[in-house]
């Protein structure tokens, strides 16, 4: 099977099965889905939709965050990991938003990762959700989920992988490619032990041929 094909296949299943994926993260902004990809590093969607409701609650608002002290933000989200780092690129991130933003989020990524705490995949995760750009996070799941079945090969790190799958997917479809892979990652295609008597792509799948 040809790479095109492979990509064409996994996709069709997708946007048969899944036509309208949507990230786990609980958010009715922007500014609320920077606060909860900031804290989902290194911490599962569901325990980010338990920390998010009290903390945007206490700041609801890029302004009330800015004038937060990071020590203040430390007492809503000190059950996610990282929670030194993560209050201060909260409050970081909503002083940087007011200074050089005028309180507006950016849609560019190079602009989003001005903001303290927003790296290339959060960037990504933000332009894609919120604007619907055609850019594609990948984080453990999708960098894992896409060398598997055989979307990417050979990628050293999760930015070739990203160049692999840009290339490869119709521009409208990037934005939901990442909640199709993430998902799969998530919920089928597991890391120590991937549920390959339930994946419906197996037979596309290069990992079938492999040892588990």
């Amino acid at each position: 099977m040809t790479k095109k094909e492979r990509f064409r296949r996994v996709l069709d299943y997708f946007q048969k099965n899944q036509p309208f994926p949507q990230t786990e993260l609980r958010y009715k902004d922007p500014f609320e889905l920077a606060v909860a990809v900031i804290l989902s590093a290194q911490c599962t969607d569901k325990r980010v939709n338990i920390i998010t409701p009290d903390l945007l609650k206490r700041y609801p608002t890029p302004h009330e965050m800015a004038n937060a002290e990071p020590h203040e933000v430390f007492n809503y989200i000190k059950s996610c990991s990282y929670p030194n780092n993560k209050s201060r690129h909260l409050v970081g991130m909503a002083r940087t938003l007011i200074s050089e933003f005028n309180g507006r989020f950016p849609s560019g990524i190079n602009e989003l990762q001005k903001l303290p705490g927003i790296g290339r995949k959060s960037a990504n995760v933000i332009a894609a959700v919120v604007y619907n750009k055609p850019t594609l996070a990948v984080d453990t799941h999708v960098f894992r989920v896409s060398a598997r079945i055989g979307l990417t090969v050979n990628a050293k790190n999760p930015l070739q992988a990203e160049k692999q799958l840009v290339k490869n997917i119709p521009a409208n479809l990037i934005p939901l490619a990442h909640h199709w892979l993430i998902l799969h990652g998530r919920y089928v295609c597991l890391a120590r032990k991937p549920k390959c008597n339930q994946c419906k792509i197996i037979e596309f799948c290069k990992f079938k041929n492999k040892t588990v």
